[in-house]
Parts: structure tokens; C-alpha cells; sequence
């Protein structure tokens, strides 16, 4: 009888992740802030949600059929998640069409591509969402009052975001920041924003769950809140009369849901803790100079799009001490 020693690479344990696994926790962390987005802004976001998940679904589908031609990954449930995701990106009053483009952009551009999921180096539904934003500025930046269900799809009575009046607070304009909504509000239902911004609490619960279930750890949060925070207190500091409490900012536009749920994907951000950390206050901080200082009043987006550029130089550099390593 040969005895064979089967040797294999590590990790010799199976955790129970798997991809599969982990998009479906991120989806039920999602649904708290899409139950609000439903009660907030009724058909027009669930009109808005349903065409990007389709979109996402049907052009994978396509592309894998036609192009790539190879195993097809719509079980994983990471077209769905970009879908969702990408409707959480946009107002919920934005024509169906422009939608479907952004799922087309996300899927075909974004992650398709590059060779599918885990190969893509940016943010497939912030490839979409930015790509909408210059192609479309005016339906993006069309911001609907958040009326529940008789909210009306596409005539939505429209109202200036937090970060609008910010914005234009900081440019000298008639705006007062007196204007700018409570904490009540910005933690509960954010008076105006895309669909996945309006209620902070609703995020945070959904990323405490991501923290329970481990699909995520505090790194990245954490450094990107704390980084943006700091550096909205010392300009509020300077110029209180100007610039608003620093938690203004972690509670508006994009932040919470940035934070938690885009900056953390799994392929775009560093692989160690340590570059996590980097990642995250670099992206707090690009956060809240376009904030301050960009064309933009909203700068999330575009901060996690440039350090996911950065990623591979910090998985390089940036690495965890090997095992039984010992310095000289």
C-alpha cells in the first residue's frame, strides 16, 4: 500500500466564506436603506432599483454569452449587488434610460472588462454612478423632496442637498447654515440626497451587521471617519461662520454609505490592515478637500475611485510581518 503525502497551499482550514456568502450579507446589510428609500420616495425608487439590478443582470448574462463566453456568474449574487448599489448612487427621480447606460458602464466597463469579478481595480456601480455624473449633470444633480409614497417618479417636487447648501454657504451665496438640516434629520431621513444617503442610521446599522458577520472589519470605516471628521473640525474651527460641526459631513451626501459599503469592496481595497488604514484616510481626507474646494459638492465617489488606482502600490509596499520572521 503507497502512503502519498498530498501537500496543497494554504489556508489548510475553510473559513465557510465564500463570495456567494458575502454578497448576500451585504445585500441584507442594504435593507434597511432601501426600506427608507422606498418609504421616502416611493415608486421612483423602487422603479429606479429594479431597472439597475435587471440592467446588471441581463448585461452579465450577455456579455458571458456573447463576449467572454465564459462560466457564468449570476448565482454569486455580485451583479445584483452592483445593481443595487449603483440605484443607491442615483436620485430616485433620474429617467429609467440614463439608468439603464449606468449598468451597462458598471458591468460592461467597470468589471466585465478587466476579465469579471475579482479582477476589476475600480468600483464597478461608482464607475457607473461617475460616468452618469459627466454624462448627465443635470439629471444627476436633480435632487427629489422625499415625500413618501406620493412622491411622483420623474415630476418629483426637487430641493437642494445638505452639501448644496454647504457648498454654497462656503461660495458666499444667500445660503445660511442655519439651513442645513439637525442631526435628527441627518441621522434619520436626510431631507434630500441619492437614494442611499438619505438616512445615516440605516447604514450604520446595516455596517454594524457587516461587522458582526465579519464580512468587513473597522480599518477602513473607521479611518475614513475619523480622517474626514478631523478635517471638517479644524475648518469648522477656522471658520465656524462658514463651515458647519464636523458631523455635518460624516452624516451627508455619500459618506456613510461610502464608507461602509463601497471603499470596503473586497477587490479594490489593500489586502492588510495597516493598508487599509492608509487607504481610508486618504480617502476621507480627498473626500473633504473636493467638498471644500471642488467643482463638486459631493466628493466620495471620486476620492475611493482614485485610491483604488492606489491599491496595488499599497499591497506592494504595504504588507504584514511574515511569519517566524526576525529582524536583523
Amino acid at each position: 500500500m503507497n502512503n502519498i503525502l498530498t501537500i496543497s497551499p494554504s489556508p489548510h482550514i475553510h473559513s465557510g466564506d465564500s463570495v456567494k456568502k458575502n454578497m448576500r450579507d451585504v445585500i441584507i446589510a442594504l435593507l434597511p436603506a432601501y426600506a427608507v428609500a422606498l418609504y421616502s420616495f416611493g415608486l421612483g425608487a423602487f422603479i429606479v432599483s429594479l431597472t439597475a439590478i435587471f440592467s446588471c443582470l441581463l448585461f452579465e448574462f450577455l456579455i458571458q454569452k456573447y463576449l467572454i463566453k465564459g462560466k457564468f456568474t449570476l448565482g454569486n449574487y455580485s451583479a445584483l449587488l452592483t445593481g443595487l448599489l449603483l440605484s443607491f448612487n442615483l436620485p430616485s427621480n433620474i429617467p429609467w434610460w440614463i439608468v439603464v447606460i449606468g449598468s451597462a458602464v458598471a458591468i460592461g466597463i467597470g468589471k466585465m472588462s478587466f476579465g469579471g469579478l475579482g479582477n476589476n481595480p475600480f468600483n464597478p456601480a461608482l464607475v457607473g454612478r461617475v460616468f452618469l455624473l459627466f454624462s448627465f449633470p443635470v439629471q444627476m444633480t436633480t435632487w427629489p423632496r422625499p415625500l413618501g409614497w406620493a412622491s411622483s417618479y420623474l415630476d418629483a417636487e426637487t430641493m437642494a442637498t445638505p452639501l448644496a447648501l454647504i457648498k454654497n454657504a462656503i461660495y458666499g451665496s444667500s445660503v445660511s447654515l442655519n439651513q442645513v438640516p439637525d442631526v435628527v434629520s441627518l441621522l434619520t431621513v436626510n431631507t434630500a440626497g441619492s437614494m442611499g444617503e438619505i438616512s445615516a442610521i440605516a447604514l450604520i446599522l446595516g455596517g454594524v451587521y457587516l461587522l458582526i458577520r465579519k464580512v468587513i472589519t473597522w480599518h477602513i470605516p473607521v479611518s475614513i471617519l475619523l480622517s474626514a471628521g478631523l478635517f471638517a473640525l479644524i475648518m469648522q474651527l477656522v471658520n465656524p461662520s462658514v463651515y458647519p460641526p464636523f458631523y455635518v459631513h460624516l452624516l451627508s451626501g455619500g459618506m456613510m454609505l461610502g464608507a461602509i459599503f463601497m471603499a470596503t469592496d473586497y477587490v479594490t481595497s489593500p489586502m492588510s490592515h495597516r493598508g487599509m488604514l492608509i487607504y481610508g484616510v486618504f480617502i476621507g481626507i480627498l473626500t473633504m478637500i473636493i467638498r471644500f474646494w471642488g467643482a463638486y459638492p459631493e466628493g466620495m465617489s471620486f476620492a475611493i475611485l482614485i485610491m483604488n488606482a492606489f491599491t496595488p502600490i499599497i499591497n506592494k509596499y504595504v504588507k504584514p510581518k511574515r511569519f517566524g520572521r526576525v529582524k536583523k
